[in-house]
């Protein structure tokens, strides 16, 4: 007893296919980048724990930004006063 193939299976096979092929490209691309970051981070580690020192000033300088924008706009929980 043979299957019936349908055009739209041939459709959705090549698109599995194609997802397949753009998420091993993807992956080889992450995995590029990871290898010249290790590489630049051994060759230049301090200025690698700067720039990082760096990015977790700003991503807290934001944080805390956000906090005092916020100031007394939000409602307190009810039963509390």
């Amino acid at each position: 007893m043979a299957t019936e193939i349908t055009p739209g299976d041939n459709a959705a096979t090549q698109a599995a296919t194609d997802a397949k092929s753009l998420l091993a490209q993807a992956q080889e691309a992450i995995g590029s980048a990871v290898d010249a970051t290790v590489g630049a981070v051994k060759e230049h580690p301090v200025a690698a724990a700067a720039i990082a020192a760096g990015a977790a000033a700003a991503v807290g300088g934001a944080a805390y930004a956000a906090t005092q924008y916020l100031g007394d706009k939000q409602t307190p929980a009810k039963g509390k006063k």
